[in-house]
C-alpha cells in the first residue's frame, strides 16, 4: 500500500489546495502503479511545521515570508 505524506508549513495552503494535492498526487502514483491500487493509495497532509520553525540555506522562515514569495511580493532566498 503506498504512502505519500506531504509536509506543509501550518497555515499556508487552503484546504482546496490541499483537496488537490491529495487528487493529483494520487493520480502521479496511479500512473506509475497501475489504477487498481487507487484504494490503497493513502495521500497524507501534514501540516505539523509552525511558522517560524523551518529555514532554507539558513534563513529562517514564516508562513507570512512564503506567501509573499508565492504572491509575488518577495523573492526566495538564495541558496548557497
Amino acid at each position: 500500500m503506498p504512502l505519500v505524506t506531504i509536509r506543509l508549513i501550518e497555515g499556508v495552503f487552503s484546504k482546496e489546495q490541499k483537496q488537490q494535492m491529495i487528487e493529483r498526487v494520487t493520480d502521479a502514483m496511479l500512473s506509475i502503479e497501475g489504477e487498481n491500487l487507487r484504494p490503497v493509495t493513502w495521500v497524507l497532509i501534514d501540516e505539523s511545521i509552525k511558522s517560524g520553525d523551518w529555514g532554507i540555506g539558513g534563513h529562517g522562515l514564516t508562513a507570512s515570508d512564503f506567501m509573499a514569495v508565492a504572491d509575488g511580493r518577495a523573492m526566495a532566498p538564495a541558496i548557497r
